[in-house]
């Protein structure tokens, strides 16, 4: 489904571009019909600027602190604007519960978890694109 609608996005313009080139005419930009098409072009541009940044906040692309003295180690999701977040500051861990008006600290480890390999959890998204990224190189 999102492959179908990819497709029909990025070339269904394409080919009602082919179609406009054989039958050139002049648009007055007064007319109606230029500013509907402009109308539209704008709206396409708003809605994809609108699309990507809800990607950037679905995806949590923007996790890393500036100089690493913050990690988040690990979260879980348990609603739907609700989150339970691990966080490493220095050699102390603390959980941490997140609503939209809120951060509460939940608990302090006393003894460190250890994150699987030597990095903080790597996004779903990004895991499935490296994943991906093999499959088409081989």
């Amino acid at each position: 489904m999102f492959r179908l609608l990819t497709f029909v996005v990025l070339f269904g313009t394409s080919i009602a571009a082919q179609a406009q080139t054989a039958n050139i005419t002049s648009l007055e930009p007064i007319s109606s019909p230029y500013l509907l098409k402009l109308t539209g072009g704008l709206i396409l541009v708003v809605a994809l600027i609108f699309l990507f940044a809800w990607l950037l906040k679905k995806f949590n692309l923007n996790q890393h602190s500036q100089n690493g003295l913050i990690r988040i180690i690990a979260g879980l999701s348990i609603g739907t604007r609700d989150r339970i977040v691990l966080i490493q500051v220095g050699e102390e861990q603390i959980l941490l519960g997140l609503t939209p008006g809120r951060i509460e600290k939940l608990h302090s480890l006393s003894q460190p978890v250890e994150a699987p390999g030597e990095q903080a959890v790597s996004s779903v998204f990004a895991e499935k694109l490296q994943r991906l990224m093999g499959d088409r190189t081989s």
